[in-house]
């Protein structure tokens, strides 16, 4: 339906603007070599799930932080592996956000999604960390595993602000946005039929193209 892609391109537009501005309200704390920091970036990124579903809460959240990062010189290298890890975010908040509800009420099915969400980018966030250290900068196991334990420290306490700001801001929109242009976004329940092996190649070849961006930060990292 024409009128529902053009929604979901205005959607993703404008979540992406606001994953951009939430990356510059931070606080940086530097970590040996590397610099972590506590933000509301990953707040829109997740509310951009809720709200409007993977696809174009994926795109929204990978397209603004990764615009973040492209004109930071701090991050500017690791900008595709930004992308790909905020879009996975994005994508599983809103593919359980959007799942027909079986957790007890609304707040906690949705409260649910977003900690899968933050979930999924510690997991990448802290895979990367660990592979920099080990390949991009040699360092010893141990130095590894301090700063890959740092990161976690600040990416814990970004995922505790990102649930606790999202999911309100989800309650308080999601009714408004209903009598909006948005409608059908807001309104939309995903299929949970689907072939197994499609979402299995899918998230195979999401793991490949995470691969690349670690080995593309190795190669240009100076």
């Amino acid at each position: 339906m024409k009128n529902k892609k053009l929604a979901t391109i205005v959607a993703v537009g404008l979540m992406a603007a606001l994953c951009f501005v939430g990356n510059y309200l931070q606080i940086k704390i530097p970590n040996g070599v590397l610099i972590t920091r506590i933000h509301f970036g990953n707040s829109m990124c997740l509310l951009a799930g809720l709200l409007f579903g993977p696809i174009a809460g994926g795109l929204a959240s990978g397209i603004g932080a990764g615009l973040y990062d492209l004109i930071d010189p701090v991050y500017i290298i690791s900008a595709p592996f930004t992308f790909l890890s905020k879009f996975a975010m994005g994508y599983i908040c809103g593919y359980f956000a959007k799942r027909e509800r079986r957790l007890g009420s609304e707040v906690t099915h949705i409260a649910f999604s977003g900690v899968l969400g933050q979930l999924t980018y510690i997991v990448l966030y802290l895979a990367r960390t660990y592979a920099v250290q080990i390949f991009v900068y040699q360092s010893a196991v141990q130095t590894a595993v301090t700063a890959t334990l740092t990161n976690l420290l600040t990416s814990s306490v970004n995922a505790v602000i990102a649930v606790a700001v999202s999911v309100p801001l989800y309650f308080a929109l999601q009714k408004p946005l209903k009598m909006t242009y948005f409608k059908d976004l807001i309104t939309d329940r995903s299929d949970s039929s689907g072939k197994w092996y499609i979402k299995l190649a899918v998230v195979a070849a999401f793991l490949i193209v995470c691969v690349l961006a670690v080995w593309f930060y190795a190669v240009n990292h100076e």
